[in-house]
């Protein structure tokens, strides 16, 4: 478990309290300040890559030995929420800089170069923005928005893990009898992505009111909160530091405002958008291993008997290997930047009030499930031809070269690609619905 004077020795910032319905947050601006902060243009990318450059020089310089030594990823999180990155995509009149999808995603796998643990550790965070700037209304986003603004962050507490059956939850969320208005939540979740960093974690719970159907809700509460425990227990190969472990909760005590009521039968793209969020941390670590391939040969001097050239840098076998990375990291950015730019042509729509039509979620449904299908595989096998360029010093364990597929590997086995294969071809053979919401568990004999 994660004591609070663990996080204290980590500069861990204190959980921040939600605002009450229709509050207006402390340091709110003035009307004359907000309409001019909402028609104000989004940094531009060149700028943003300017103002974060340093940073992400930073984490990268350090993700090896952390990766080395498992130190969980504290200090390289506080960074990013001190920096005001972790606020990229909340709207300016919340105290964020209200970039774009695809600029925000061209930051990310910049991010994910530097330290794909780091990336995906805010992947529920930034899911929950857009979430609540896509899919939610103005209200709720009011209610949370500003809080991502000052800098909290968000994590996961969705899966479980057992024999339970599929689609079936055993986290519950129940009314509190000595509370009126309160609820108690009482589970136990893993997978838990970023909740270890994190300054409130979304939990998945099943909703139970006697005499009423169960219902799926999400409870957001703070990380801190009495009954919230978390534990470092994950112990997967790869993904080491994301904190992808069990959180528990025990008769936490949940108020009203705190629980959102996500529709889960209708479309979303917001499942695009949590795949897409795979997509770039994948496009980013085939950024790292040509990063680490190029700085690897140009600095080795030792070269093989039976070698083509004086120098590694120089041997064309070398050379076609480091030209076959660029490439695949080259076409995994493509791929990330078009799902972007799709996902932010319905997410204008649909702040604009534009009913978006069932034909084009689909589509953007297909698209998003041919991008992994096309990109998890090479970079997978990117990740592997870069131990070709040189000799055994590239298996030292200091340089920790072997994170990239690790992570890769991670990240692929998240939502088995072959099963999007699968999709795909019986959308386009048989014309079938994309799914847009699927569990795990065990079915019934």
């Amino acid at each position: 478990m994660i004591s609070d004077t663990a996080f204290l020795a980590h500069d861990h910032a204190p959980a921040l309290t939600p605002l009450k319905r229709g509050e207006a947050a402390a340091s709110a601006p003035t009307p004359g300040a907000v309409a001019a902060s909402v028609n104000a243009p989004a940094p531009d990318l060149g700028i943003l890559r300017e103002r974060f450059s340093a940073l992400f020089q930073r984490i990268a310089d350090t993700a090896a030995e952390r990766e080395h030594t498992r130190t969980l990823a504290y200090a390289p999180i506080l960074w990013l929420k001190d920096s005001g990155f972790t606020a990229l995509r909340v709207p300016p009149q919340w105290g964020g800089s209200g970039v774009s999808i695809p600029v925000f995603f061209e930051l990310f796998q910049d991010l994910a170069a530097a330290d794909s643990n780091v990336a995906q550790i805010l992947r529920p965070h930034f899911g929950f923005i857009d979430r609540l700037l896509i899919d939610r209304d103005a209200a709720t986003q009011a209610h949370w928005l500003p809080l991502a603004g000052q800098g909290a962050v968000f994590g996961n507490a969705t899966t479980e893990t057992g024999v339970g059956a599929v689609g079936h939850l055993q986290t519950t969320l129940e009314p509190d009898a000595e509370h009126t208005g309160q609820w108690r939540l009482n589970g136990r979740k893993f997978y838990s992505t970023g909740t270890l960093y994190a300054d409130w974690v979304i939990v998945v719970a099943r909703s139970t009111t006697p005499g009423q159907a169960d219902d799926i809700v999400n409870a957001i509460v703070p990380t801190e909160l009495a009954g919230v425990e978390r534990l470092d227990d994950w112990h997967g190969f790869g993904q080491r530091l994301t904190g992808s472990g069990s959180t528990v909760f025990t008769d936490v005590l949940v108020p009203e405002s705190s629980i959102i009521r996500f529709p889960r039968q209708e479309p979303t793209p917001l499942v695009a958008y949590f795949q897409l969020v795979h997509l770039a941390t994948l496009a980013g670590i085939a950024r790292a291993v040509q990063r680490d391939a190029v700085t690897y040969v140009q600095a080795r001097k030792r070269v093989f008997s039976h070698g083509s050239a004086a120098l590694p840098k120089e041997d064309p076998l070398v050379q076609h290997i480091v030209g076959e990375l660029a490439s695949t990291a080259y076409i995994a950015q493509l791929a990330v930047n078009d799902v972007a730019t799709h996902l932010q042509a319905i997410a204008e729509q649909r702040r604009a009030g534009v009913e978006v039509s069932r034909a084009t979620l689909d589509a953007l449904e297909l698209r998003t499930a041919q991008a992994q299908v096309a990109v998890v595989e090479p970079v997978l096998r990117a990740a592997t031809r870069l131990f070709d360029v040189g000799g055994s010093t590239a298996l030292e364990e200091s340089r920790r070269l072997d994170r990239h597929w690790r992570n890769a590997r991670a990240l692929a086995s998240h939502n088995p690609v072959i099963y999007k294969a699968r999709s795909v071809g019986d959308i386009l053979l048989n014309e079938a619905e994309p799914v847009y919401y699927w569990h795990v568990g065990t079915k019934a004999n």
